[in-house]
């Protein structure tokens, strides 16, 4: 892996590298920014905050309440247990099995989901430095095509450039 990254010690100067970055003619997916904490007031922060999550975990929740709904109704059709006046099907008992197999489809979906946008499952490993947990903020770019480029655009007062 090659990448050139910079370590910044506040928001401000991390934004006027990412300011710098795009000015270079970089796009906003192939620049990385990492912190050990958010920085709601800067507007880099902003950058891929929408998600599919939600859709996708209701989607495998309202999956879960299907299956379920199919699983309790066809079992007690086809093995009917006949008890004076009830009818065959009762939903009162089968919510239970309902409630729990919705929240297992959210449940699995958005942890699968998690995992496929966080790209855990990598082969390779990310662009991190351990100075991240000790309040620095890492601003880079991986495999960029004229490293100098990068470099220049990293450089701002306080910042420690780095290549890997």
């Amino acid at each position: 892996m090659s990448a050139v990254y910079a370590l910044y010690p506040d928001g401000e100067s991390a934004q006027r590298a990412v300011n710098g970055l795009r000015a270079a003619g970089f796009s906003t997916g192939a620049i990385t920014v990492i912190s050990g904490e958010p920085l709601e007031d800067h507007e880099f922060f902003d950058v891929n905050k929408s998600t599919w999550m939600w859709y996708i975990a209701s989607a495998g929740g309202f999956i879960g309440l299907a299956s379920a709904a199919w699983l309790t109704r066809m079992t007690e059709v086809a093995w009917p247990l006949r008890t004076g006046n009830m009818p065959i099907v009762a939903w009162w008992p089968n919510m239970i099995v309902m409630f729990e197999l919705t929240m297992l489809g959210g449940i699995v979906a958005a942890v699968v989901t998690m995992f496929v946008t966080a790209g855990l499952p990598r082969r390779r490993p990310a662009l991190y430095d351990p100075e991240i947990m000790d309040g620095k903020i890492l601003v880079g770019v991986d495999n960029p095509p004229d490293a100098a480029v990068v470099e220049r655009a990293l450089t701002v007062p306080g910042a420690t450039i780095k290549r890997t």
